[in-house]
Protein backbone atom coordinates (compact mmCIF):
# COMPACT_ATOMS: atom_id res chain seq x y z
CA UNK A 1 0.00 0.00 0.00
CA UNK A 2 1.39 3.41 -1.00
CA UNK A 3 2.31 5.61 1.93
CA UNK A 4 0.25 8.79 2.03
CA UNK A 5 2.25 11.98 1.47
CA UNK A 6 2.65 14.19 4.50
CA UNK A 7 2.49 17.83 3.58
CA UNK A 8 4.45 20.48 5.47
CA UNK A 9 2.65 22.79 7.88
CA UNK A 10 4.04 26.31 8.19
CA UNK A 11 2.75 28.74 10.81
CA UNK A 12 1.95 32.10 9.20
CA UNK A 13 2.96 35.19 11.15
CA UNK A 14 0.25 37.34 12.71
CA UNK A 15 1.22 40.83 13.87
CA UNK A 16 0.76 41.39 17.59
CA UNK A 17 0.39 37.70 18.46
CA UNK A 18 2.98 35.30 17.08
CA UNK A 19 6.05 36.81 18.73
CA UNK A 20 8.98 34.78 20.06
CA UNK A 21 7.24 34.05 23.36
CA UNK A 22 4.14 32.68 21.63
CA UNK A 23 6.14 30.66 19.11
CA UNK A 24 8.40 29.03 21.69
CA UNK A 25 5.51 28.04 23.95
CA UNK A 26 3.39 26.82 21.04
CA UNK A 27 6.22 24.55 19.86
CA UNK A 28 6.72 23.25 23.40
CA UNK A 29 3.04 22.36 23.92
CA UNK A 30 1.89 21.24 20.49
CA UNK A 31 4.49 20.83 17.77
CA UNK A 32 3.60 19.55 14.32
CA UNK A 33 4.79 22.81 12.73
CA UNK A 34 7.64 22.50 10.22
CA UNK A 35 8.50 26.22 10.24
CA UNK A 36 7.48 29.34 12.14
CA UNK A 37 7.66 32.86 10.68
CA UNK A 38 8.27 36.18 12.39
CA UNK A 39 5.79 39.00 11.82
CA UNK A 40 7.35 41.15 9.10
CA UNK A 41 10.50 43.13 9.81
CA UNK A 42 10.69 46.55 8.22
CA UNK A 43 13.30 49.24 7.82
CA UNK A 44 12.72 52.44 9.76
CA UNK A 45 14.45 55.77 9.10
CA UNK A 46 18.14 55.81 8.26
CA UNK A 47 18.30 52.09 7.54
CA UNK A 48 17.58 51.15 11.15
CA UNK A 49 15.12 48.59 12.52
CA UNK A 50 12.48 48.68 15.23
CA UNK A 51 13.93 47.33 18.46
CA UNK A 52 11.01 44.93 18.89
CA UNK A 53 11.70 43.46 15.43
CA UNK A 54 15.36 43.00 16.27
CA UNK A 55 14.46 41.31 19.54
CA UNK A 56 11.88 39.07 17.91
CA UNK A 57 14.40 37.66 15.44
CA UNK A 58 17.20 37.33 18.01
CA UNK A 59 18.45 33.74 17.58
CA UNK A 60 19.19 33.56 21.31
CA UNK A 61 15.51 34.09 22.22
CA UNK A 62 14.02 31.68 19.71
CA UNK A 63 13.98 27.97 20.54
CA UNK A 64 11.75 26.67 17.71
CA UNK A 65 13.34 24.15 15.36
CA UNK A 66 13.06 26.38 12.28
CA UNK A 67 12.37 30.12 12.37
CA UNK A 68 12.09 32.05 9.11
CA UNK A 69 12.22 35.85 9.44
CA UNK A 70 9.74 37.66 7.21
CA UNK A 71 10.62 41.05 5.74
CA UNK A 72 8.23 43.59 4.24
CA UNK A 73 8.58 43.85 0.49
CA UNK A 74 8.99 47.47 -0.58
CA UNK A 75 12.00 49.13 -2.17
CA UNK A 76 15.08 47.17 -3.29
CA UNK A 77 17.35 49.18 -0.97
CA UNK A 78 15.18 48.25 2.03
CA UNK A 79 15.22 44.56 1.11
CA UNK A 80 18.99 44.69 0.70
CA UNK A 81 19.44 46.15 4.19
CA UNK A 82 17.09 43.53 5.70
CA UNK A 83 18.85 40.61 4.02
CA UNK A 84 22.26 41.92 5.08
CA UNK A 85 21.12 42.18 8.70
CA UNK A 86 19.55 38.71 8.74
CA UNK A 87 22.51 37.11 7.00
CA UNK A 88 24.68 38.66 9.70
CA UNK A 89 22.51 36.96 12.31
CA UNK A 90 23.08 33.60 10.68
CA UNK A 91 19.71 33.13 8.98
CA UNK A 92 19.69 30.93 5.87
CA UNK A 93 16.00 31.37 5.00
CA UNK A 94 14.02 34.61 4.66
CA UNK A 95 10.45 35.25 3.48
CA UNK A 96 9.48 38.38 1.54
CA UNK A 97 5.99 39.67 2.32
CA UNK A 98 4.09 40.73 -0.79
CA UNK A 99 0.72 39.87 0.69
CA UNK A 100 -0.10 42.15 3.63
CA UNK A 101 -3.53 43.60 2.74
CA UNK A 102 -3.83 46.35 5.34
CA UNK A 103 -4.24 49.87 3.99
CA UNK A 104 -1.49 51.48 6.05
CA UNK A 105 0.97 49.11 4.34
CA UNK A 106 -0.54 48.69 0.87
CA UNK A 107 -1.08 52.39 0.19
CA UNK A 108 2.69 52.83 0.46
CA UNK A 109 3.15 50.28 -2.29
CA UNK A 110 4.27 47.56 0.10
CA UNK A 111 2.84 44.14 0.93
CA UNK A 112 -0.05 43.37 -1.42
CA UNK A 113 0.25 46.92 -2.76
CA UNK A 114 3.22 45.68 -4.81
CA UNK A 115 1.26 43.14 -6.82
CA UNK A 116 -0.12 45.43 -9.58
CA UNK A 117 3.45 46.60 -10.35
CA UNK A 118 5.51 43.88 -12.08
CA UNK A 119 8.48 46.21 -12.55
CA UNK A 120 8.73 46.80 -8.80
CA UNK A 121 8.40 43.07 -8.04
CA UNK A 122 11.13 42.38 -10.60
CA UNK A 123 13.44 44.90 -8.91
CA UNK A 124 12.97 43.15 -5.56
CA UNK A 125 13.66 39.76 -7.09
CA UNK A 126 16.92 41.11 -8.51
CA UNK A 127 18.07 41.83 -4.94
CA UNK A 128 17.49 38.16 -4.05
CA UNK A 129 20.19 37.19 -6.55
CA UNK A 130 22.76 39.14 -4.51
CA UNK A 131 22.28 36.80 -1.53
CA UNK A 132 22.96 33.28 -2.85
CA UNK A 133 23.54 31.97 0.70
CA UNK A 134 19.95 32.80 1.70
CA UNK A 135 16.95 30.79 0.51
CA UNK A 136 14.31 33.43 -0.16
CA UNK A 137 10.61 32.70 -0.43
CA UNK A 138 7.68 35.00 -1.27
CA UNK A 139 4.35 35.25 0.54
CA UNK A 140 1.76 36.86 -1.69
CA UNK A 141 -1.88 37.09 -2.71
CA UNK A 142 -3.66 36.55 -6.01
CA UNK A 143 -3.45 40.29 -6.63
CA UNK A 144 -4.50 43.60 -5.16
CA UNK A 145 -7.90 43.88 -6.88
CA UNK A 146 -7.55 41.52 -9.83
CA UNK A 147 -6.80 37.81 -9.19
CA UNK A 148 -5.09 37.73 -12.59
CA UNK A 149 -2.26 39.94 -11.31
CA UNK A 150 -0.43 36.92 -9.87
CA UNK A 151 -0.38 35.34 -13.34
CA UNK A 152 1.31 38.42 -14.81
CA UNK A 153 3.99 38.04 -12.13
CA UNK A 154 4.42 34.31 -12.64
CA UNK A 155 7.13 34.48 -15.36
CA UNK A 156 9.19 36.77 -13.09
CA UNK A 157 8.66 34.49 -10.10
CA UNK A 158 9.46 31.32 -12.05
CA UNK A 159 12.71 32.87 -13.30
CA UNK A 160 13.82 34.02 -9.84
CA UNK A 161 15.92 31.86 -7.48
CA UNK A 162 13.11 31.32 -4.96
CA UNK A 163 12.88 28.47 -2.45
CA UNK A 164 9.07 28.58 -2.25
CA UNK A 165 5.94 30.64 -2.83
CA UNK A 166 3.12 30.97 -0.29
CA UNK A 167 -0.06 32.04 -2.05
CA UNK A 168 -3.08 33.32 -0.12
CA UNK A 169 -6.12 32.65 -2.31
CA UNK A 170 -7.65 36.13 -1.93
CA UNK A 171 -6.95 39.55 -3.38
CA UNK A 172 -5.69 42.34 -1.14
CA UNK A 173 -8.87 44.41 -1.10
CA UNK A 174 -10.71 41.45 0.43
CA UNK A 175 -8.38 41.42 3.43
CA UNK A 176 -9.77 38.30 5.19
CA UNK A 177 -13.38 38.69 4.07
CA UNK A 178 -15.32 36.65 1.54
CA UNK A 179 -14.37 33.28 0.17
CA UNK A 180 -10.91 32.14 -0.85
CA UNK A 181 -10.71 31.78 -4.65
CA UNK A 182 -9.46 28.24 -5.23
CA UNK A 183 -10.18 28.45 -8.96
CA UNK A 184 -7.77 31.36 -9.36
CA UNK A 185 -5.27 29.57 -7.12
CA UNK A 186 -5.49 26.50 -9.35
CA UNK A 187 -4.47 28.45 -12.46
CA UNK A 188 -1.35 29.71 -10.66
CA UNK A 189 -0.69 26.25 -9.21
CA UNK A 190 -0.62 24.63 -12.64
CA UNK A 191 2.03 27.03 -13.97
CA UNK A 192 4.16 27.63 -10.85
CA UNK A 193 7.62 26.06 -11.08
CA UNK A 194 8.60 26.59 -7.44
CA UNK A 195 7.48 24.63 -4.35
CA UNK A 196 4.04 26.08 -3.58
CA UNK A 197 2.08 26.36 -0.34
CA UNK A 198 -1.64 27.06 -0.10
CA UNK A 199 -2.81 29.73 2.37
CA UNK A 200 -6.32 30.90 3.24
CA UNK A 201 -9.15 29.58 5.44
CA UNK A 202 -7.42 26.38 6.55
CA UNK A 203 -9.18 25.86 9.89
CA UNK A 204 -9.61 22.10 10.32
CA UNK A 205 -8.07 18.74 9.45
CA UNK A 206 -10.76 18.41 6.80
CA UNK A 207 -9.64 21.71 5.25
CA UNK A 208 -6.03 20.48 5.05
CA UNK A 209 -7.19 17.24 3.47
CA UNK A 210 -9.47 19.00 0.96
CA UNK A 211 -6.75 21.41 -0.18
CA UNK A 212 -4.03 18.77 -0.51
CA UNK A 213 -6.36 16.39 -2.34
CA UNK A 214 -7.30 19.07 -4.84
CA UNK A 215 -3.70 20.29 -5.23
CA UNK A 216 -1.54 17.19 -4.65
CA UNK A 217 1.67 18.80 -5.95
CA UNK A 218 1.65 21.31 -3.11
CA UNK A 219 4.64 21.34 -0.82
CA UNK A 220 2.31 22.08 2.06
CA UNK A 221 -0.03 24.61 3.63
CA UNK A 222 0.60 27.81 5.53
CA UNK A 223 -1.86 28.38 8.38
CA UNK A 224 -2.33 31.50 10.48
CA UNK A 225 -5.77 32.09 11.96
CA UNK A 226 -6.55 28.35 11.97
CA UNK A 227 -3.62 27.66 14.29
CA UNK A 228 -4.44 30.65 16.49
CA UNK A 229 -7.99 29.34 16.93
CA UNK A 230 -6.89 25.74 17.39
CA UNK A 231 -3.20 25.62 18.39
CA UNK A 232 -3.33 21.80 18.16
CA UNK A 233 -4.19 21.77 14.44
CA UNK A 234 -0.67 20.97 13.16
CA UNK A 235 -0.25 18.33 15.88
CA UNK A 236 -3.59 16.82 14.88
CA UNK A 237 -2.41 16.61 11.28
CA UNK A 238 0.93 15.06 12.25
CA UNK A 239 -0.76 12.46 14.47
CA UNK A 240 -3.83 11.92 12.30
CA UNK A 241 -6.32 12.43 15.11
CA UNK A 242 -8.32 15.30 16.59
CA UNK A 243 -7.60 16.54 20.11
CA UNK A 244 -11.03 16.65 21.72
CA UNK A 245 -13.04 16.76 24.92
CA UNK A 246 -11.44 17.19 28.32
CA UNK A 247 -7.98 16.39 27.00
CA UNK A 248 -8.26 19.32 24.60
CA UNK A 249 -9.45 21.70 27.32
CA UNK A 250 -6.70 20.54 29.70
CA UNK A 251 -3.98 21.11 27.13
CA UNK A 252 -5.37 24.46 26.00
CA UNK A 253 -5.63 25.60 29.61
CA UNK A 254 -2.00 24.64 30.30
CA UNK A 255 -0.91 26.46 27.12
CA UNK A 256 -2.80 29.59 28.15
CA UNK A 257 -1.39 29.44 31.70
CA UNK A 258 2.17 29.25 30.39
CA UNK A 259 1.60 32.14 27.98
CA UNK A 260 0.06 34.30 30.68
CA UNK A 261 2.98 33.65 33.02
CA UNK A 262 5.55 34.37 30.30
CA UNK A 263 3.93 37.64 29.30
CA UNK A 264 3.54 38.65 32.95
CA UNK A 265 7.34 38.49 33.21
CA UNK A 266 7.89 40.44 29.98
CA UNK A 267 5.26 43.16 30.15
CA UNK A 268 4.93 46.05 32.58
CA UNK A 269 1.79 46.11 34.67
CA UNK A 270 -1.61 44.46 34.49
CA UNK A 271 -2.92 46.80 31.77
CA UNK A 272 -0.30 45.74 29.21
CA UNK A 273 -0.79 42.10 30.15
CA UNK A 274 -4.58 42.33 29.77
CA UNK A 275 -4.28 44.02 26.38
CA UNK A 276 -1.93 41.29 25.18
CA UNK A 277 -4.15 38.45 26.36
CA UNK A 278 -7.33 40.02 25.01
CA UNK A 279 -5.67 40.14 21.57
CA UNK A 280 -4.87 36.44 21.97
CA UNK A 281 -8.57 35.69 22.66
CA UNK A 282 -9.64 37.45 19.46
CA UNK A 283 -8.71 34.19 17.74
CA UNK A 284 -8.29 31.50 20.40
CA UNK A 285 -11.12 28.98 20.95
CA UNK A 286 -13.70 30.95 18.91
CA UNK A 287 -16.53 28.52 19.74
CA UNK A 288 -16.28 29.38 23.46
CA UNK A 289 -19.60 30.54 24.89
CA UNK A 290 -20.11 34.13 23.73
CA UNK A 291 -21.00 35.38 27.21
CA UNK A 292 -17.69 34.07 28.52
CA UNK A 293 -15.74 35.66 25.66
CA UNK A 294 -17.54 38.94 26.30
CA UNK A 295 -16.49 38.85 29.97
CA UNK A 296 -12.88 38.19 28.95
CA UNK A 297 -12.85 41.17 26.58
CA UNK A 298 -14.64 43.49 29.01
CA UNK A 299 -12.40 42.69 31.96
CA UNK A 300 -10.27 45.65 33.12
CA UNK A 301 -8.62 43.95 36.07
CA UNK A 302 -6.51 40.80 36.07
CA UNK A 303 -8.76 39.24 38.71
CA UNK A 304 -11.80 39.72 36.47
CA UNK A 305 -9.89 38.27 33.52
CA UNK A 306 -8.81 35.19 35.47
CA UNK A 307 -12.35 34.56 36.72
CA UNK A 308 -13.69 34.69 33.15
CA UNK A 309 -10.94 32.45 31.81
CA UNK A 310 -11.69 29.75 34.40
CA UNK A 311 -15.18 29.48 32.88
CA UNK A 312 -13.77 29.28 29.35
CA UNK A 313 -11.95 26.07 30.21
CA UNK A 314 -14.91 24.38 31.87
CA UNK A 315 -16.32 21.38 29.95
CA UNK A 316 -19.28 22.45 27.88
CA UNK A 317 -18.20 26.08 27.47
CA UNK A 318 -16.66 25.33 24.07
CA UNK A 319 -18.99 23.74 21.55
CA UNK A 320 -17.41 20.75 19.89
Amino acid sequence: MEKQKKYKIHFAPVQGITDWTYRNIHAEFFGGVDAYYTPFIRVEKEDSFRSRDMKDCDPELNSVKLLVPQVLGGEPAELDVCLQMLEGRGYKQVDINMGCPFTMISRRGKGAGLLPHPERVEALLEVVKDFPEIQCSVKMRLGWEDPGECLKLLPLLNAAPLAAIFLHARVGVQEYKGEADKEAFEIFYKECEHPLYYNGDVLTLEDIQAVTERFPRLEGVMIGRGLLANPALAQEYAEGKVLAGEERLRKFKAFHTELLAAYAERLQGDHQLLMKMKTFWEYFMPSTDRKVLKKIHKSNKLTQYNEAVVKAFMPGEEDE
